[in-house]
């Protein structure tokens, strides 16, 4: 073996050099790490000053506690913390950061200066950098209280990391994205960014975690349709800012999850927000929001990760399971009631959606919450069948008046001096989907049961703990060996037999969702199709019933119709 292959133990200032390169990637971890020393220090106004995307230049600047000269000393230093003592410590950090990594890597890939003072009356400047003398330079300088933090020439010393950094622009918009993510999560604080000499942005102090998020991310007029829900559970609490269907996007780029004010990764999350809000967004589109959990320390592992973007919590079905159920609960039980005018529209926003959504902005979930259970007050339904056209009876005479269809579609109805064009199809499927969660599900015995076999032993633990549930929503199974059977169904239902095996063992992603999963597909299958002939009678008795859901939107999201006054068609066609 040749002296280059044997084991030795590098340097020390190499050795920091290279662990450096776990803490600090790129510019924008250098911003997150001077926000969370910033925001732990208690400022109330935070600059963040860039240039060339942070490459060549990084500053903080805060009004926080400050340091002396004696915390100057070792705060560069590896390791060096003054926010736990111990490892037991871990249990109760409620800061940001704790590892004391964030300055010792900054010194270790960048020249690092230092101001603070703890006072306003005397203050002390700190300038270490890659291969500078030990014990580094120290100055008495002048400032008012706080802490100013400035790295410059960011990987000048490590060309090898350098060259892999991205065009200043890129590597910018990732250091604004910190930015944004760490304020959205502090609203009481006040926080400014400037990018090569020119301020970009400004958030003053926000009295709510909506108000915060409507700053960064909204235009003003857009913030009436943000909702802020909460929910508590055993030792944490849940706050939700999230957007209405108008406010929808085509990616998940706006959704965020915090744990203790630090964002972090969480899938399974994201998804309870999907699933909490599932129905309210049309197929394809996603909500914007944020989940902000509150935990006690001792039942979450913040320490899993160099950067801490992932937590560990000690029972994150309980998290989930509060979560979907608080935003299901705003959803249907808020009294959320649509309102789609044209001259509501002339004055709202070019969105989406045609629709706006008012109503409580915050719903309260109390800590010992029972499974989700759906109820309506819809009215009784009357099942509208395709080729059935005198099926239903003529309703009573009470102003509404059929017009005829347009598209294969959609009808056009007039009722109070304004005119209705309903998806029928969104419309019988809005129906039968409030009828199946509202009462018992009649159930068809098979005369031959359906078999099917699952692919893991998940899915059979699954099967096996979820066979009463199925069986209230009208599907019975029942275990055979190494298979399943199927030996009942919803009544009329109309899918294959490999299409019903999918969408039951599709139950497994939707969590404790299943009745409104189940309901939202039999209703889909069920309901009369684009292209579907109505005659006059069943199309008026549909419209009755869709005019009087208390929800006007399918299971999917989609609305069930768009409405036109007659004021306002007038005004379009400049009638008086």
């Amino acid at each position: 073996m040749s002296e280059e292959q044997r084991i030795q133990v590098l340097p020390p200032a190499e050795a920091r050099r290279i662990a450096a390169g776990e803490v600090i990637d790129r510019p924008a971890a250098l911003v997150r790490e001077f926000l969370d020393n910033a925001i732990d220090a208690g400022g109330r106004l935070i600059e963040v000053l860039i240039e060339e995307g942070g490459i060549s230049r990084i500053e903080v600047v805060d009004d926080g506690g400050g340091m002396g000269k004696e915390d100057l000393e070792l705060c560069y230093l590896a390791h060096a913390t003054s926010k736990i003592r111990c490892l037991d410590d871990l249990k109760t950090a409620v800061t940001l950061g704790f590892r004391g990594e964030a300055l010792a890597a900054a010194a270790a890939v960048s020249r690092l200066e230092i101001l603070s003072s703890r006072d306003g009356r005397e203050a002390w400047k700190l300038c270490v950098g890659p291969g500078e003398k030990n014990p580094p330079n120290l100055e008495q300088s002048r400032r008012a209280k706080g802490t100013s933090v400035r790295a410059i020439g960011l990987y000048d010393t490590i060309p090898a990391r350098k060259r892999f950094l991205k065009r200043p622009g890129s590597e910018g918009t990732a250091c604004r994205q910190i930015f944004n993510e760490k304020a959205l999560a502090f609203p009481g604080i006040a926080f400014r960014y400037s990018q090569d000499e020119s301020l970009k942005c400004f958030l003053p102090p926000a009295s709510s975690l909506k108000e915060r998020f409507s700053q960064i991310f909204l235009e003003e007029r857009e913030s009436v349709f943000l909702h802020e829900i909460t929910a508590i559970g055993n030792g944490f609490s849940v706050s939700v800012v999230a957007g209405g269907p108008e406010l929808s996007r085509n990616d998940r780029r706006f959704q965020f999850i915090y744990a203790n004010n630090r964002r972090i990764q969480d899938f399974s999350l994201l998804q309870a927000l999907e699933y909490g809000l599932q129905g309210w967004f049309p197929n394809g589109t996603h909500p914007i929001g944020t989940v902000f959990i509150t935990i006690d320390p001792a039942l979450a592992d913040c320490n899993i990760h160099p950067a801490k973007r992932e937590v560990r919590f000690a029972d994150p079905g309980a998290i989930h399971h509060a979560l979907s159920s608080a935003l299901r609960d705003f959803c249907h039980h808020a009294n959320i009631v649509e309102k789609a005018t044209i001259a509501d529209q002339s004055q709202r926003l070019d969105l989406r959606s045609d629709t706006n959504i008012v109503g409580a902005d915050t719903f309260f979930v109390a800590e010992e919450t029972a499974p989700y259970s759906a109820t309506y007050s819809a009215p009784e339904i009357k099942p509208v069948p395709y080729s059935a056209p005198h099926s239903i009876p003529a309703p009573e005479n009470n102003g509404t008046r059929y017009l005829g269809r347009v598209f294969n579609l959609f009808f056009l109805v007039e009722k109070n001096d304004t005119l209705f064009v309903i998806d029928q199809h969104a419309a019988h499927e809005r129906i039968l989907y409030d009828k199946f969660l509202s009462g018992n599900i009649p159930k068809q015995e098979l005369l031959v049961a359906i078999p099917f076999v699952t692919e893991n032993p998940e899915e059979d633990s699954f099967l096996e703990e979820k066979q009463g549930v199925l069986a209230k929503l009208g599907i019975v199974i029942k275990r055979n060996g190494d298979e399943w059977l199927i030996e009942a169904l919803p009544a009329d239902w109309k899918l294959s037999d490999s299409e019903t095996t999918d969408e039951i063992l599709n139950f497994k992603d939707a969590r404790e969702n299943i009745g409104e999963h189940w309901a939202a597909t039999y209703s889909c299958k069920s309901a009369v199709k684009d292209g579907d002939f109505l005659d006059e009678r069943t199309a008026l008795a549909l419209a009755e019933e869709a005019l009087a859901l208390p929800v006007s939107r399918c299971p999917h999201g989609r609305p069930i119709w768009f409405e036109l006054s007659r004021a306002d068609l007038f005004k379009a066609v400049k009638r008086s």
